[in-house]
């Protein structure tokens, strides 16, 4: 395919995927800041794709074995981003979210600790899972939340609701399961120790404050799954 193209040949393969991944990301932002300035769609529906579509990097990252090291380099690189963007606001469609939230902050930042984490051991699947729990449990909750939430309650002054709440611990249970199933095959721990992921993730999104569920359940749920795994290892 690129044989006409010998200097594109001629590109480390490593620095052809990150700019494949770097371009990937610029997309999604610039997408999401677009619907947002151009069109009449909301902040927090433009967070949500930026919040979703950016997540699946993790999934990319593992196919293409993207060394720790630039993950981790990503990641701090994104936390200083985000910390400025709340200060001088070039990224309105991300960060206003109608209320005080540093959810893009530790967002970079959990990412970053469970590549470190999970990465030189060859664990992938546990920040895949931690990331895309965070990624598409809390988006859709939200998305699902604000649009057919009827049911609502209130934690810590914060209303959230019960339909919200279902969908992140359905999709969370999804999300492990499938990672799972592809990693280590249909055990019983695919299909059960998930549900303790699952219930996890729910119980930290309903009590975070201030964004830091973005922090709290990709961590907590990929430890969870990691010592679980540990407890109840395959034979």
């Amino acid at each position: 395919m690129f044989d006409s193209l010998p200097w594109f040949e001629s590109i480390p393969a490593l620095w052809l995927h990150i700019s494949i991944v770097a371009l990937g990301l610029s997309l999604i932002v610039f997408s999401a800041e677009t619907l947002h300035r151009r069109t009449s769609t909301s902040s927090e529906l433009a967070r949500k794709v930026v919040h979703i579509g950016t997540g699946n990097v993790i999934l990319v990252a593992w196919w293409l074995q993207i060394p720790a090291w630039v993950g981790i380099a990503a990641s701090i690189i994104a936390s200083a981003i985000a910390l400025l963007s709340y200060y001088v606001p070039f990224l309105p469609g991300i960060n206003s979210v109608g209320r005080r939230s540093f959810g893009t902050f530790f967002y970079a930042v959990s990412m970053g600790i469970l590549i470190a984490w999970f990465w030189s051991p060859h664990q992938f699947h546990y920040a895949a899972i931690g990331i895309l729990i965070m990624t598409w449990g809390d988006g859709l909750a939200g998305l699902i939340g604000q649009r057919f939430g009827q049911h609502k309650y209130q934690i810590w002054g914060m209303t959230k609701s019960w339909e919200g709440s279902l969908t992140m611990t359905l999709i969370s249970y999804g999300v492990s399961c499938l990672i799972l199933l592809g990693v280590q095959g249909n055990v019983w721990q695919t299909w059960l120790l998930p549900i303790a992921v699952a219930l996890g993730a729910t119980g930290l999104e309903m009590f975070s404050k201030w964004g830091m569920d973005n922090l709290t359940v990709p961590v907590a749920s990929a430890a969870l799954a990691f010592y679980l795994h540990q407890l109840f290892p395959l034979v």
